[in-house]
């Protein structure tokens, strides 16, 4: 073999050895964007409690804001009808990842792309809102976790409630008749009210133009109690509804710890900022090649029993030690 031909050898060889090489760190080098729905402003305390878990997720798998992944964030500000143009213009931004939380935002973001991956952070009941075609097996290109792990959450909202007010008999259910997983939840408060012997009392609330209405008929009506429905709109209003249970004499549960925060009375709930935690582990799991399709939609394992007694005095409430003894946090 001459030279030129020994020389031309050798530099299909390392042409050959190296593409790999550098394929990998043309990979190495790029700057994966993730989209991401919130229903509330920027300063939603809540809001960063959960994006700071979300962070801490994505860096457990080797990915930093900055440096390999950018958050590109799409506020509706309460405004819920805002979802689907918030979830094309993420589209149009290409992004590589889509993240939301509720069901209004995943039927929104399914709608607008059938490509990109969407993972969604909790969904009450992602199948019978139309998301996913099974927990096992999502099919398309949606997966992520549930807000749910089943009809005996509401049923243990509705049994602590009844263990922290003895006497009542009458209990008032606040849900968000455009949240798509709201009838759902629904038929599983009224099975569990049956077996607990309490009458429900359905009062509907659209947005926070109808919290005043619907207070004052649970007033008439003569509701001894409240369960408030998981809800991002109802979230975002969170102090106007305790301000209102507080001010109608009605001890409430909540879906989140953040109304107990903010003067509720009480909250048993999945813990939120866990479940953003593990949607970062799908985003993960997406950005390096697994498909949507392909990973199971799993349901919360953290829950958590918020009190706040400093309510419940005001209230004229005693808190039974058997429903304190099993909180995970006592607000006093």
């Amino acid at each position: 073999m001459n030279p030129k031909s020994a020389a031309l050898s050798l530099t299909l060889g390392l042409a050959i050895l190296l593409a790999p090489l550098a394929a990998e760190a043309q990979q190495a080098g790029k700057v994966y964007r993730i989209g991401m729905v919130w229903t509330a402003s920027p300063e939603f305390p809540v809001l960063q409690a959960v994006l700071d878990e979300f962070r801490q997720g994505l860096r457990d798998h080797g990915y930093t804001e900055g440096q390999n992944v950018a958050l590109e964030h799409r506020y509706a500000r309460g405004k819920i009808d805002l979802f689907p143009q918030l979830a094309a213009e993420l589209v149009r931004a290409r992004v590589d990842v889509i993240v939301v939380a509720t069901g209004q935002q995943a039927l929104a973001a399914k709608q607008a792309t059938t490509t990109i991956p969407i993972v969604f952070a909790s969904v009450i009941d992602p199948v019978a809102v139309g998301l996913v075609r099974s927990l096992a097996r999502p099919g398309g290109n949606l997966t992520g976790l549930t807000l749910s792990a089943g009809p005996e959450i509401v049923g243990k909202s509705l049994q602590l409630l009844k263990e922290a007010v003895p006497k009542v008999s009458r209990v008032a259910v606040l849900p968000n008749p455009a949240n798509p997983s709201h009838p759902l939840l629904l038929k599983e408060t009224q099975v569990a009210a049956r077996s607990l012997r309490l009458q429900l009392l359905i009062v509907e609330a659209r947005g926070p133009d109808a919290f005043d209405s619907a207070f004052a008929a649970m007033a008439r009506e003569r509701a001894g109690a409240l369960f408030i429905m998981a809800d991002s709109m109802f979230l975002a209003n969170r102090t106007r509804l305790a301000e209102l249970a507080a001010k109608h004499r009605l001890p409430a549960i909540y879906g989140g710890r953040e109304y107990v925060e903010v003067g509720g009375l009480m909250a048993y709930a999945p813990d939120l900022a866990d479940l953003y935690r593990r949607a970062a582990t799908y985003v993960a799991k997406i950005l390096k090649g697994v498909k949507p399709a392909d990973l199971p939609v799993e349901q919360p394992t953290r829950f958590e029993l918020v009190i706040n007694l400093k309510t419940a005095k005001t209230l004229g409430l005693k808190i039974p030690p058997s429903v304190l003894i099993r909180a995970d946090r006592v607000i006093q």
